[in-house]
């Protein structure tokens, strides 16, 4: 190795601060890099060549004319019906499909409830019934209108409800809307002096259906805001985020081109909830994989006077972590297909496709607009080739350099202030949101009218538990269910025999989405499994909300050590090593908890959420493994690939200072992408953007450049074992010195 001159002021000896490769060093190394590039992949070579460049553009120009249009057609695909979010095997989701011999499980009953506090008069309940004749011509409309029915306040009832079962249909999500205004309109009391909501599954439905109306395109505009807005700031170039916005649209369009013909054709469940975290996580990962790419590209201007070159051999150099770091996302999502609740196991294929066409656009069709473009993409800050490269000295090599003198307390004051952070996970309650805490900003009237339904019939009024049973049984199955605590005294209707089968419904005393609603199921379960040969079935909102809690506990209890173990393999067969992987697993882990912990406390104290869904944990765990591991591969590549001539510690070093400010806006860019998730006025997409976008930052910045830097100072060459790695000379934590201009140390060879 060339000798470098040695700074004025440093002490002279072993130890002297070195500068990345130089100018004359790279000219000098020629015979090196073409032996290099004649490694390089196929992959590398073809968007990068001369020709091969104008391939992959003609390529993706074809595979956008054909996939765009179906893009925009993806919504017609989405399945919302209540079936495509069960778990397939509980005992509610088996019960309705008994339960569609009596009416259509398409079937959302909305509740009109009448209210006027100084009593119903007779008039008042005249003109309801004839809202009632009103309500059984609507469309969807299939069986009879039950009501009104008034309250049994004394001397005269304060409130009325009428059910009104509405058939929404195959594409019941995106009528529901239209047909609950109906509903309103018919429903107009003037100034009688009563108040009129539409609540029951229906009003929640048309509520919820509102609130994603246009959620492709708010989501896309918020996510397209903030990349542009990091891209800006990261690259001080008016032109060159254009690069990645466009690639990263490409992929999008793509993808959801991609999972249309497969939800069309093969079976694929794509629903409200994939298809919006699809377009976060395109762009957020796709970008993060873009500014990797770049940074390395602009790298190697300075090492080759060729583009075509340059990006050949940033492909070659970043490629590996590019690709483990999607692999790692796109395994872990495909893990979800594991889970009971078929939501989620919907979400991981979803956002698999979204991962892998994201990557395939980040390494093809990027690196050929980068090339065919040229380097004054780059102004007014073009990297020239022979240009120093100034990261050495940038705010991550002094961060370094401050690590570097003591690594041992760096790592143990950062572990125990995140391990703090941790520790008010306790906090976290995560039962499951009842439906009037599910909505941010406005209350909306279905929520009003539930209220409003509390305060003058039973609670479970609304949403009434329906027992399933053998025709034979039926008597004995209604005695059963009457005799339950919690099911409301007379309530409990006759049974309705099809086909064999008796319906036999009764109203809880409690709400169905709270905790003694789920105690009363399992009263309920218990007393009718009781009948002998009866083959009796709970089901109902409340034995539904009950079997997705407990299906959420069970999924997140199985996935979550298959994506730990998946990841591990990963980190196991990209650096070649057992140790690295588990420091690198245990940060990550300790990040995921930090960041519950953080959420937990805005989710509590600054919010005032009532609570956070069952499956927000897994969720949160899948995403920030999955997409954090991505910060400390980015790293760890880089300084395994240092470690080879300078050492780990000196490797280590390299290794931040070259990616600090990369990896620093990548997280920042995924962060904000998942934060727009918070534009939707609902509170469990909220606190999934929130806590992934804090539990990011966490990673990028204090556990990949503080963390994981620390402890791979201090455990050394170790870190690569059994890697033969794990042989080579190091220097002794101790030996590390620097002068405080640049955390890149070098010994004399």
């Amino acid at each position: 190795m060339r000798a470098r001159s040695r700074k004025p002021g440093v002490p002279s000896g072993r130890f002297r601060p070195i500068t990345f490769r130089t100018a004359g060093l790279i000219c000098e190394g020629n015979k090196v890099v073409n032996a290099l590039m004649s490694g390089v992949g196929t992959l590398a070579k073809v968007p990068s060549g001369r020709i091969g460049k104008w391939v992959v553009l003609g390529l993706w120009i074809v595979a956008l004319a054909v996939l765009a249009p179906m893009a925009g057609s993806l919504s017609s695909v989405q399945d919302n019906q209540m079936a495509s979010w069960l778990p397939s095997d509980a005992e509610s989701t088996k019960a309705m499909e008994i339960t569609e011999r009596f009416y259509s499980s398409n079937e959302l009953p909305a509740i009109i409830v009448y209210e006027k506090t100084s009593g119903l008069t007779q008039a008042d309940l005249a003109t309801i019934a004839g809202h009632v004749q009103r309500f059984a011509e609507v469309d969807r409309v299939d069986r009879d209108v039950l009501g009104p029915l008034p309250s049994q306040e004394s001397p005269a009832p304060q409130a009325a409800q009428v059910f009104v079962p509405i058939n929404a249909g195959e594409d019941g999500w995106q009528k529901l809307p239209d047909l609950v205004a109906e509903l309103r309109t018919i429903a107009d009391v003037g100034d009688s002096g009563m108040s009129v909501h539409v609540a029951g599954p229906a009003g929640n439905g048309a509520d919820t259906a509102k609130a994603f109306e246009g959620i492709d395109g708010t989501l896309l505009y918020a996510a397209l805001i903030v990349v542009i807005v990091m891209l800006l700031i990261t690259y001080r170039s008016p032109v060159l985020w254009l690069l990645p916005v466009i690639s990263a649209g490409a992929a999008l369009f793509a993808a959801q081109g991609v999972i249309y013909l497969l939800a069309k054709y093969a079976g694929l469940t794509v629903n409200g909830q994939s298809a919006g975290i699809l377009t976060v996580l395109v762009f957020g990962a796709g970008t993060d994989y873009a500014l990797l790419l770049v940074a390395r590209y602009r790298e190697e201007l300075r090492r080759h006077q060729d583009r075509h070159e340059a990006m050949a051999f940033a492909l070659h150099r970043a490629g590996p972590a590019i690709w483990a770091s999607a692999a790692t996302v796109i395994l872990g999502m495909i893990c979800l297909i594991f889970a009971a609740l078929n939501s989620t196991a919907g979400l991981g294929p979803v956002a698999a496709i979204g991962v892998g066409v994201g990557v395939l656009a980040m390494v093809t069709l990027l690196p050929a607009l980068l090339v065919i473009c040229g380097r004054w993409l780059f102004w007014p800050v073009r990297p020239a080739f022979g240009t120093v490269d100034h990261t050495e000295t940038g705010v991550w090599a002094k961060i370094g350099a401050g690590i570097a003198r003591r690594p041992r307390v760096v790592w143990l004051v950062t572990a125990l202030v995140l391990g703090a952070f941790a520790l008010n996970t306790l906090t976290l309650k995560s039962d499951g949101i009842s439906t009037a805490g599910s909505f941010t900003g406005d209350v909306p009237d279905s929520v009003v009218g539930s209220q409003v339904l509390a305060r003058h019939f039973p609670a479970g009024t609304e949403q009434p538990i329906q027992v399933v049973a053998k025709a034979d049984k039926a008597t004995e199955v209604r005695a059963a269910l009457s005799a339950v605590s919690g099911i409301a005294p007379g309530s409990v209707a006759e049974p309705q025999i099809k086909d064999g089968w008796a319906l036999v419904q009764g109203t809880m005393t409690a709400a169905p989405d709270g905790p003694e609603g789920a105690a009363t199921v399992d009263r309920v379960r218990e007393a009718v499994h009781r009948v002998p040969d009866a083959e009796a079935m709970a089901g109902g909102m409340a034995a539904i909300l009950h079997d997705t809690n407990e299906a959420n506990t069970r999924d997140r209890n199985l996935i979550i050590p298959i994506v730990l173990l998946v990841v591990f393999l990963i980190l196991a067969g990209l650096l070649r090593a057992l140790v690295a992987p588990l420091v690198l697993m245990a940060t990550v882990v300790l990040s995921f908890f930090a960041a519950l912990g953080i959420s937990a406390f805005f989710f509590n104290q600054v919010f005032g959420f009532e609570g956070a869904d069952a499956s927000f944990p897994l969720f949160v765990f899948v995403f920030l493994v999955s997409l954090g591991i991505d910060y400390n591969i980015f790293l760890m590549t880089r300084v395994h690939e240092e470690a080879k001539q300078w050492g780990t510690r000196r490797g280590a070093l390299i290794g931040l200072s070259a990616t600090g400010g990369v990896i620093t806006s990548a997280g920042l860019v995924l962060a904000g992408t998942f934060a727009v998730l918070a534009t939707l006025p609902l509170v469990a997409f909220a606190e999934i953007g929130f806590a992934v976008a804090v539990g990011v930052i966490i990673d990028t910045i204090i556990v990949r450049g503080v963390l994981v830097t620390a402890l791979t100072l201090d455990i050394g060459r170790w870190m690569w074992w059994p890697h033969r790695l794990s042989g080579k000379r190091d220097v002794e934590p101790e030996e590390i010195t620097a002068d405080g201009s640049s955390a890149v140390l070098s010994t004399e060879k």
